[in-house]
This record gives C-alpha cells, sequence and structure tokens, in this order.
C-alpha cells in the first residue's frame, strides 16, 4: 500500500464521521500539496501525506495533551508512521510557536523540524486552505483564525507571532513555483 493511500486511510478514520469539517479540510490541504508536487519532486508523496494527517491530532480519539501537533505526532508515532511524517505532522505550520505559548515546548522539540522546501510547502497548504478545504489567500486565512477564536485566545497569540515565519515559508514556496516556469 502506497503512503499517500495509508495515510487517507488513517485520517478519513479518525477524522471524516467524528469532524467533517476538519476532514474536508484536510482534503483541500492535500489537493493543495498535489498541486505543489514539482516543487518538492520526490518527496510529494511525504508532502502529500503529511497533508492529508497534519490535523490528525484534533480526533477526539486521538487527543492527549489539547494541542494537536503534538498529539497528532505522537498518535502517527505510536502506529509506527514514517519517522519523517511524524516529524513533519509535529511541526506544522509553525507549531513550536504555539507550543512555546501553551508550555509543551519540551515535549514538541523531540520531534525535528525539518526547515526544508517540503516543511514550506505543507506550511503554504494549510494556511492557504479554508476550513472547509477551499483555497484562500494567506491573509484571508489568517483573519479567518482570528476571528474564529477571538481576541484574548492564544490561539489568536500564536497566529500573529508565526505569522512572519509562515508568510516567509509561503513565499519561499512560491518562489520555489516560480523557479520551476521559469529556471534562472
Amino acid at each position: 500500500m502506497s503512503l499517500v493511500i495509508w495515510a487517507y486511510e488513517i485520517a478519513g478514520r479518525n477524522l471524516a464521521a467524528a469532524l467533517p469539517r476538519r476532514w474536508a479540510h484536510v482534503q483541500g490541504v492535500a489537493w493543495k500539496a498535489r498541486s505543489l508536487s514539482t516543487v518538492v519532486g520526490d518527496d510529494a508523496a511525504i508532502l502529500e501525506a503529511a497533508a492529508v494527517l497534519h490535523d490528525v491530532g484534533y480526533a477526539p480519539n486521538v487527543v492527549r495533551t489539547g494541542f494537536h501537533p503534538l498529539d497528532g505526532a505522537l498518535y502517527l508515532r505510536s502506529i509506527e508512521a514514517p519517522e519523517r511524517l511524524v516529524h513533519l505532522v509535529a511541526h506544522h505550520s509553525c507549531a513550536v510557536r504555539e507550543a512555546q505559548l501553551r508550555g509543551l515546548a519540551d515535549q514538541l522539540a523531540e520531534f525535528v523540524d525539518e526547515e526544508s522546501p517540503i516543511r514550506d510547502a505543507l506550511w503554504m497548504c494549510d494556511l492557504t486552505t479554508t476550513p472547509d478545504g477551499e483555497p484562500t489567500s494567506f491573509q484571508s486565512r489568517v483573519e479567518e483564525i482570528k476571528q474564529r477564536y477571538g481576541p484574548d485566545d492564544l490561539v489568536t497569540a500564536f497566529i500573529d507571532a508565526a505569522a512572519p515565519d509562515l508568510s516567509a515559508a509561503i513565499d519561499r514556496t512560491t518562489a520555489r513555483l516560480r523557479e520551476q516556469v521559469q529556471p534562472m
């Protein structure tokens, strides 16, 4: 079985019935990941698998700490997912910033942030897809998150702190896409 098919089975089993809107989001993120396959070359399958699994930590049967990147990584590790996939899920969308705010940075630190083109592409896919799985701009997504959580929520503080890092990852991925179209 391919890694991507396996990822869809795991994500679908955990999210489709319990959290249908989250399931729609991860499918949209995975669709966007497929569209970025040329940016990551041989890593296209792991990018798509990470995209479809990035929010598995929200699944009610997976929650441990209440911090979905960490919970997803711990769950994936427990079912013996490939290590690189586990680490990408743990650090998706600048999770380290939110882990610091939640007092979970030490627990997240056991997972490696590879700071690579695949990581940047995953962040772009997540932060340019609505909760319903539709494409959106980064700025619209940030505003949606802030509105959904409200001005005093920790997630709003996180997205404000992480926005420069997230925007930079999107810019790097966009530049890589441009290089594909117009090689230097």
